[in-house]
Formats: structure tokens, sequence, C-alpha cells
């Protein structure tokens, strides 16, 4: 009698099992001696900690990436990122469609998944929009890059594809990853470097659903969904009041923004204000900031870019629908209304727990982290914080880190990129319905 694995059967397991795969698959890649340079080949926690960072979209390092990895080793890293990248886009995008009953039951799209077909019709448009979304804005910053390493820095035009390729996928992916020792502080005051790549970690991190919908109805922002509004109003103010605060907060900084006149200044700020969202890439040394800064990204971190898109975090959609609760609370209305339409409470109790979850993992690494290490709040706050929300900035301290901090934050990055969506899933896609209701009685609050 043969014995069968028994199969995922929702749509999250899928997922996280294709992701727990390549994450296997980039470490024993990585670990070839063809992948590091000098002699022997990377160990298992340097390999484990790079291809889970990479797949996750997250750019922390223990190792550093020109240096250590060979070409190959950067190739690896670079299919990593976009297969994470896509795997991420198009799993949520579809849960997006499912959970708008635009296609059928959960049902169709687990068969689809478990049979690796492409029967549903919208299921097809949807995976085949994001690789063409994915390619075409990726194409036009590595072009645009690619033209600046070889005009302005005299790389040769094959080395400047590379650069603009590598720096492209790894923007809008949200990954951070850089090909310079120092990320990209060389490049602090080049508008043609830090514009282009700030832009892409913006059209990642709006999301898929969000790009097609601007793509057909930019011009017609009143009839947008009810997810795009909230997308691009909350993505507008975090871009403009992290911006702002980081450059208001570093602008006399010795270490950071105090050198450069007030261009540089202004750009510098307004891509340290960007990466929060959760790129990873740093023009100016994070570990010299100011702990207000520290404070502020880790908030920035902490709720991220939109839903189905390369952006970590809790999501500003989730960030937005507790704001308007407290705020309907607040008012003593019954409703939560947003925009002229009615919140349903099934998404407020989705979003309250995705909250208290991802409060409870970040607070618990950070206890973890000031117990076992004597690294002080503010540096493991934003350490863990990175990690979670898939960010990759750092204050400096990965390399050094013990080992068990450092298995540590492999967990918190698969948890982080991987976590939030299962969780959403499941809760969206599963419904239990009571036939009986309790006795009601209120306990008392506050």
């Amino acid at each position: 009698m043969s014995r069968r694995w028994p199969r995922p059967r929702h749509p999250a397991q899928v997922v996280v099992a294709g992701f727990a795969a390549a994450v296997v698959v980039g470490t024993l890649l990585l670990m070839l001696p063809v992948a590091r340079r000098g002699p022997g080949g990377a160990s298992l926690l340097e390999g484990l900690f790079t291809s889970v960072s990479a797949v996750c979209v997250t750019g922390l390092i223990v190792v550093d990436t020109p240096v250590y990895w060979t070409g190959f080793g950067q190739v690896v890293i670079l299919c990593l990122i976009q297969l994470g990248g896509l795997g991420i886009m198009t799993f949520a995008s579809l849960l997006v469609v499912l959970v708008s009953r635009r296609i059928g039951l959960r049902a169709r799209l687990t068969a689809a998944t478990e049979t690796k077909t492409l029967g549903l019709g919208e299921v097809r448009s949807v995976i085949f929009g994001v690789v063409k979304v994915s390619m075409l804005l990726e194409a036009l910053t590595a072009l645009v890059l690619m033209l600046r390493f070889a005009t302005g820095y005299d790389n040769s035009w094959p080395r400047a594809l590379w650069l603009g390729v590598f720096h492209a996928v790894s923007a809008f992916n949200n990954a951070g990853f850089a090909l310079y020792s120092d990320n990209l502080m060389g490049f602090v005051t080049d508008p043609w470097i830090c514009l282009p790549l700030a832009c892409a970690v913006i059209a990642g991190g709006l999301g898929f659903p969000v790009l097609f919908e601007l793509r057909r109805r930019w011009r017609s922002p009143m009839s947008w969904s009810l997810h795009t509004k909230i997308v691009m109003c909350a993505s507008a103010i975090f871009l403009v009041g992290g911006s702002v605060f980081i450059t208001a907060i570093e602008w006399t900084n010795p270490a950071t923004l105090g050198p450069l006149d007030t261009p540089g200044k202004l750009l510098a700020g307004f891509f340290q204000g960007v990466m929060p969202r959760t790129a990873g890439f740093n023009s100016v040394d994070t570990g010299q900031m100011n702990p207000a800064s520290w404070l502020g990204m880790d908030v920035l971190m902490f709720v991220g870019g939109a839903s189905a898109g390369t952006a970590g975090g809790i999501k500003v959609t989730t960030f937005a629908v507790l704001f308007f609760v407290l705020y309907a609370e607040v008012r003593g209305e019954s409703a939560v209304n947003i925009f002229h339409r009615r919140l349903h409470g099934d998404t407020q109790r989705q979003a309250l727990t995705v909250v208290l979850l991802s409060v409870a993992a970040v607070v618990g690494s950070t206890v973890v982290f000031m117990v076992f290490t004597d690294i002080n709040l503010d540096q493991s706050l934003f350490e863990v914080i990175s990690a979670f929300a898939t960010v990759g900035l750092s204050t400096g301290i990965t390399t050094d880190l013990p080992t068990a901090e450092q298995v540590m934050l492999i967990v918190l990055m698969f948890i982080g990129r991987l976590g939030p969506i299962t969780v959403a899933s499941a809760l969206a896609l599963r419904r239990r319905v009571r036939l009986y209701d309790l006795p009601e009685e209120r306990p008392v609050i506050g």
C-alpha cells in the first residue's frame, strides 16, 4: 500500500510550500563554490540568510553582496528576487480577485493551483497581467539606469546593462539588494539614479490591482474602486509625510544630510522617505541617523505599502481601515464609512487580527533581542521591524549578530512576507455561519 504525502488544501498553504522550496533551492545554489569569491562555498547560514532575504524581497545581508558573491551568485540572487516578487504579486492579486467575488469559489482557485492549470480566464489574465506590468516597468527603469551608469560613471555597456537590470529588478520588487558595498550612498545627489529607483519602488509597492486600474481609469479618479482610492491617498500621505519628517530631522546631521546642498538634501530626504515602504536601499548611512528618524522609519516600515504588491508591512489598507474604525467610534457612528462606502464588519476584524498578530511578533522578537544581546532598544526594534516588514534597512548590526539572532531574522523575514498573506487569505476565504446567537453582554472598556 503506497503512502501519499498530504496535499495542501488551502491556496495559502500551496504558496508557503512553494516559497519554502524556492528558499531551499536558492540556498543550495548559493552554497556552491562557484557562487562565492575565494576558496570553498558559502556556509549554510550565509546561503540560507541570503536566499530567504532574496525570495522574501527583504534586502538584509550578512555578507557584502558585490564582494562575497560571484557573478553566478549575483544572478542567483536576482532570480530569487524576481521569483519572490512575481510570486507575491500573483498570489496576492488572485486573492483580491477571489475575495471580491469576481471568480468562483475557493475550490476553483485551489484546483487551479494544485493542478498548475490556468483554465480560469480571469486567473490567466491576472497572472499574465502581473508578468507584463512587472517586465515593462523593470525594463524602463533598467534602461534609464543603464544609460546613466554607462555615460555618467564610465562603466562599459555590458557592465552598465547588468547594473541597470539588477537594481531595477531589486527596486520594483522592493528588495533593496545593491551591487555596491555602501548600497547607494555613492549616488546620494544623483537624481538619474535615485529618482528612477524611487519610482520603481513606489510602483511595485502600489500593487497590481491598483496599477491595472490606474492604467484603465487614470483620468477618472472618482470611478476608482475603494481599494485604489485608499491606496493612493494613504500612499501619498505616507510618502510626503515620511519624506518631510526625515528631511527635517536629518537636515543638520553632519553624518547624513548636513554636508549636502539644499537640492541634495531634498533629494536624499525624499529617497530615504520612500525606502521604508519597503525597499531597503539607502543613500545615506542609516546607522548614523538620528534615533528620532529611526522611530519614524519604524512606523513607515511597519505600515509598509499596498496589498497585492511587492512591499511588506501590515499594508496601508489595513492601517487605513483601523484609522476609519477609530474615527467612526470617536464620532459615535454605528457604521464605518470610507469614501461613501460602508465597510463590512469582516474587513474590520481581519485588519485588527493582522495588526495584533504583527505587533505581537515584533514586540516578542524585540524582547528576545534585548535579552540575549547588548543591543539597545532603538536598534533592536529597527532591525526586527526591518526583517518582519521585509524592508532590508539596517543600522549596521546584522553582520555582527550572533547565530541565534540571525536565525530569528530569517524566521521573521519568512513569516513577515508570507504570514500576513496567509492570515488574510485564511480569514477572507473561510466563513463559518453560526446557526444561533449567544446572549449579549458588554464588558467595561477603558
